[in-house]
């Protein structure tokens, strides 16, 4: 606003002088921070605010806590679930299957016809719908054969609020989990899902997919 302009609308909304003038600089302060952003920051931004992953792993991990639980269970298909809190896939299961992508029918079908493709690391002879998407491995193998893959980094500027990420903990011990923004990841690592807000690259990466 021109000072004019400013005195003018201060008097006609009955607003003092100096709380006018303090207004403005508020307006102006925030627009010029925004507008000095780079290209990537304030695309940031957006993503955080418009990515559906983000947002339902957001809202699961404020209004719910799943005690960790890798066990084996007899479930329901599709759309099966644990009767306990599950482990680190459950986690993104669940998010999933709440934006209108449930991994355990996508995942078994998939099996069927291209069982050879997938980890043989169970001993297994055929699908086990109750068990096979709430694996790593095969969730990673199906992720890749959709072309949800991304090269690995160590720069936080190639990953956006929503990827998954999966890590090998130790040898032969992978794990999966959402990040949010920054290095804030959602999972499931024990004794119970959490956020936790440097773990992005504490372990080594060896997954990264965007849906």
């Amino acid at each position: 606003m021109y000072v004019d302009e400013l005195k003018q609308w201060c008097m006609r909304t009955k607003i003092t002088w100096l709380s006018g003038l303090l207004l403005a600089g508020i307006i102006t302060t925030g627009f010029c921070c925004y507008s000095c952003q780079s290209p990537d920051e304030k695309s940031s931004y957006v993503s955080v605010s418009n990515n559906a992953i983000y947002r339902t792993a957001l809202q699961l991990a404020g209004d719910v806590t799943w005690v960790y639980d890798p066990g084996y269970y007899q479930i329901s298909y599709p759309n099966g679930d644990v009767p306990s809190g599950g482990a680190c896939t459950d986690v993104v299961i669940r998010v999933l299957r709440k934006n209108g992508m449930d991994l355990q029918q996508l995942i078994h079908e998939d099996m069927k016809n291209n069982f050879s493709v997938y980890p043989n690391k169970w001993g297994l002879n055929q699908p086990d719908r109750n068990i096979d998407h709430r694996r790593v491995p095969n969730i990673m193998t199906y992720f890749k054969r959709m072309n949800y893959d991304l090269p690995l980094s160590t720069n936080i500027n190639d990953y956006k609020p929503g990827d998954i990420i999966c890590w090998e903990l130790s040898p032969g011990i992978t794990h999966i989990g959402i990040l949010l923004d920054g290095k804030r990841v959602f999972h499931n690592i024990g004794p119970t899902s959490r956020i936790d807000d440097d773990f992005l690259f504490k372990y080594r990466m060896i997954g990264h997919y965007r849906i």
